[in-house]
């Protein structure tokens, strides 16, 4: 299988061709977001992190960061930091010029207010819009591609019907030599033995153990039961009954082939094939921390419907029910709800979602795009000071 992708110096493929405008602080996100704002064609990335952070969350936070804006779909990105804060732009600048993005920097400290820092900023934003102008699609091997698979506002059929079929793709894409990644840890509790089964060594198999019961650890260590919020009450009005239940309609997403490694949010696999992400079952949250990893595209199941997109990373609708699909037809890409009617198999949709995923690496642009859905959230892992 072949797409027409943006090839990087780093040697990574793109599926788009952003420009982002990134504070690295919350403190200058004002500023950046008045940057973008004069250089149409910019992506503005707001968020509410940057300082405080110790330790492990200060790790995390820039692994997030700059998988964020070294994710193979950016062509550039400005950094616009404060100048006191913890994350500077210069640090992160660095980090990213390491792993081969092209960066530019702006402390607004250093200048004679923000007056100075929009004039500097739209100056730097502009020639990286140029710069990216220039580049163009080649011909690539499905093989660079590395898809999320993520679900949101599950029902009963999404693990009958979409879920599965996203894991034929799944199947089908890591067969011809892609990844394919999927997080949600929560929803993985009561379905951690059929995952253990299918790693592809002991250290995967001790991984997906470890990051199950961490998760189910810290949610007792509060005093809380993690049964309270899963299912989600849409979920249960929807029909599902228990965790258990969601858990394994969940993982089908990421169908039969084995495991080949666990990582951490945000971190970049180092191996190919069906990767777990440690991460919450938040959706947006889930999503940037996949795309962070370096996911390019994002396939997104859904049986009562979530509007949720990406700034950086296409996100293909999949709806678990032909109803859903024609109520909520503009967010809508594909409807899964055939597998329900009679029309399609699970084989043949999920050969169907591999060819709108390469659609879509090639520019066809999904209905979030359309609509401009950007959302965008860091996952928080301790508190900041």
């Amino acid at each position: 299988m072949k797409f027409l992708g943006y090839r990087r110096n780093s040697g990574r493929v793109g599926v788009r061709n952003h420009v982002l405008v990134f504070p690295t602080v919350i403190c200058a996100a004002g500023v950046a977001e008045m940057i973008s704002r004069e250089v149409p064609g910019t992506i503005y990335l707001g968020h509410q992190h940057g300082c405080g952070h110790l330790g492990d969350e200060r790790d995390h936070m820039i692994r997030t960061m700059v998988g964020t804006c070294a994710n193979p779909n950016v062509a550039g990105v400005l950094l616009v930091g404060l100048g006191c804060e913890m994350l500077t732009a210069d640090l992160l600048g660095e980090k990213l010029r390491e792993a081969g993005q092209r960066v530019e920097t702006i402390a607004t400290q250093a200048m004679q207010g923000t007056g100075e820092a929009i004039e500097e900023g739209t100056e730097l934003a502009q020639k990286l819009l140029e710069e990216a102008k220039g580049a163009q699609r080649d011909q690539v091997d499905a093989s660079e591609l590395m898809v999320a698979a993520k679900c949101g506002g599950s029902d009963t059929l999404s693990g009958l019907t979409a879920n599965p079929a996203m894991g034929v793709a799944c199947d089908i894409l890591i067969k011809d030599g892609g990844s394919a990644i999927f997080t949600e840890t929560p929803e993985m509790l009561g379905a951690e033995h059929v995952l253990a089964k299918r790693a592809a060594d002991e250290e995967v198999r001790r991984r997906i153990w470890e990051i199950t019961s961490r998760t189910d650890s810290k949610i007792k260590a509060m005093g809380l039961d993690i049964r309270e919020a899963e299912p989600g009450p849409g979920n249960i009005e929807a029909g599902l009954t228990t965790l258990a239940e969601k858990s394994l309609g969940a993982i089908r997403k990421g169908g039969t082939t084995p495991i080949v490694e666990v990582v951490e949010y945000a971190e970049k696999p180092s191996k190919k094939g069906l990767v777990i992400m440690d991460g919450p079952a938040h959706d947006v949250v889930g999503v940037t921390g996949m795309v962070a990893a370096g996911a390019q595209v994002v396939v997104f199941t859904t049986g009562i419907g979530t509007p949720v997109g990406s700034p950086i990373a296409p996100v293909i609708k999949v709806s678990s029910n032909s109803p859903l699909y024609q109520r909520w037809r503009d967010n809508m890409d594909v409807n899964g709800g055939t597998i329900l009617d009679g029309g399609e198999t699970l084989q043949s949709m999920g050969e169907r979602l591999v060819e709108e995923i390469m659609e879509v690496a090639s520019g066809k642009l999904t209905r979030a795009e359309v609509l401009g859905h950007r959302e965008f959230a860091i996952h928080t892992i301790a508190p900041t000071v």
